[in-house]
């Protein structure tokens, strides 16, 4: 069979194009019905599976990457789906749509449009099973903060703090009668979809975490059958969410049942699913007794299906280390909390948060924030949502704003000493951090017959005073002898 369906529809590039036909509700849809397209242009094929959305919907879902004229088929094993045709014109991106994150120059991240990206972001884990009221409040904090990433959970989870129930499932069934794995429940689907797309309105990428060891539900322990029928079904559903990444697991090595082959399979799928092959990563456990120094129990971040490392460690020092092992960007998702938890975990205070994003980010890495305060009703931001009670977030806006004034930090040929964190580009661009550290001057090293101009940053006060004179190579730098002071160190015009 093969019929042409409807008029071209319009989609801006890296938009979404979505294509629905009805098909059998009898049996079980999930799983007996196979539904796929090809989009065509030019010489250019690119696969796409579809999935069952209920009431005997059927749904196909493409982000556009070239702009022009596109055309699709479908292929069915039930004859009404099969070979139903379309087209659609890919136009020009609307403003603030610069496409899906990808790496760049190896160790940092740009849009697909080239414009550099800088990740800066927060954990809220399951914020999005927490009812409207609190999401929308989550919403309305993101919308004022400078977080422009955020990891977050597609299942609901279990742990301290972590007690109720969420309102709907991703399966059919219930906790009392069991899940059927088999069939889902499109309006958990729906609701997440919802919700990714509240966060690329706010111009914030989704680090959506697909597995994690905190649950009462069963959902960690699903055969390998049900591991792969929801990852097919997941990425059918969110591969053409434009600011969406795959975390495979929150702290992978927890969940005992599955084997590193599980791991390997499951990145496999993921990468074989995604037509448009969104940034991958796994996240590992850290107890510092145990794991200061050995990380033998981290996946390998250098397997060619990983494109960068993300790490629970509360040493940002090691980040130069990780990235000439791993020769990928680097993310330190998890270095501790701003909070008061009883938790070790959840008690830095607020300067430590910002030196860690300072440390991190100085050396050519990227950082997450994270925030736990107890609160009467346990809600957590760094779980929950809702309100950001710390001082952190505004002074990691004043290190983003510099960020993104300047380039791409990597390892430099100046020694800017063991107590400084530093990086940039050599002869153009310096940015060295002093953190806790308190020095009253510095001797510099900067390279001969260059002058630069140097700027001094209270990265506390968030204050940025410019030096009256010029530098250049061995040159003394006075400094307030006071800690959380940085220089930024740039070429003279």
């Amino acid at each position: 069979m093969s019929e042409q369906l409807q008029q071209t529809e319009t989609v801006e590039r890296w938009g979404r194009f979505e294509f629905r036909a009805k098909g059998p509700e009898n049996g079980n849809p999930y799983a007996d019905v196979q539904f796929s397209a090809r989009f065509s242009y030019k010489h250019r094929v690119v696969e796409v599976d579809g999935f069952y959305d209920g009431d005997g919907q059927y749904c196909i879902r493409f982000m556009p990457e070239s702009l022009g004229e596109w055309s699709f088929e479908t292929v069915s094993n039930i004859s009404g789906l099969n070979g139903l045709k379309g087209s659609l014109n890919c136009t020009e991106p609307s403003q603030g749509n610069r496409g899906p994150v990808r790496v760049d120059n190896v160790y940092h991240f740009a849009y697909a449009d080239g414009t550099p990206y800088f990740p800066v972001g927060t954990t809220c884990y399951v914020w999005n099973h927490q009812g409207e009221e609190l999401e929308a409040q989550t919403l309305k904090s993101l919308s004022e903060a400078p977080f422009n990433k955020i990891r977050m959970c597609v299942f609901p989870k279990h742990y301290d703090y972590n007690h109720n129930e969420p309102e709907t499932y991703p399966f059919a069934g219930s906790l009392d009668k069991g899940w059927d794995f088999t069939r889902f429940s499109p309006a958990f689907w729906s609701h997440l979809e919802r919700r990714i797309d509240d966060l690329q309105k706010l111009d914030i990428e989704v680090d959506l975490i697909l597995f994690h060891p905190y649950d009462r539900w069963g959902f960690a322990q699903m055969s390998a059958e049900a591991d792969d029928s929801y990852l097919r079904y997941l990425l059918a559903r969110l591969s053409s969410f434009r600011n969406v990444w795959w975390s495979l697991a929150n702290e992978y090595d927890l969940m005992y049942e599955k084997k590193m082959q599980d791991w390997d399979r499951f990145f496999h799928i993921v990468q074989a699913h995604d037509p448009y092959q969104h940034l991958r990563s796994i996240h590992n456990w850290h107890n510092p007794e145990r794991h200061y120094r050995s990380n033998q129990h981290w996946y390998d971040h250098g397997k060619p299906w990983v494109t960068h490392v993300s790490i629970q460690h509360p040493d940002l020092n090691f980040v130069p280390e990780w990235r000439e092992q791993f020769k990928k960007p680097v993310v330190i998702d998890e270095c501790r909390y701003e909070g008061n938890l009883n938790h070790g975990w959840g008690n830095i205070t607020a300067e430590q948060m910002v030196e860690c994003f300072w440390k991190g980010m100085a050396q050519g890495g990227y950082v997450t924030h994270g925030e736990t305060f107890v609160h009467p009703e346990d809600i957590i931001w760094w779980s929950h949502g809702g309100k950001l009670h710390g001082e952190s977030p505004a002074r990691i806006r004043f290190l983003l704003d510099i960020m993104a004034e300047g380039p791409q930090l990597g390892k430099t040929a100046i020694n800017f000493k063991w107590d400084a964190a530093a990086g940039g580009i050599d002869g153009e661009y310096y940015l060295v951090y002093f953190g806790s550290s308190r020095p009253a001057f510095r001797l510099l090293e900067l390279p001969e017959g260059i002058r630069f101009d140097i700027d001094l940053i209270d990265t506390w006060e968030m204050t940025i005073t410019p030096f009256e004179d010029t530098f250049e190579g061995k040159c003394r730098v006075p400094l307030p002898g006071k800690p959380y002071q940085a220089l930024r160190i740039r070429k003279a015009d």
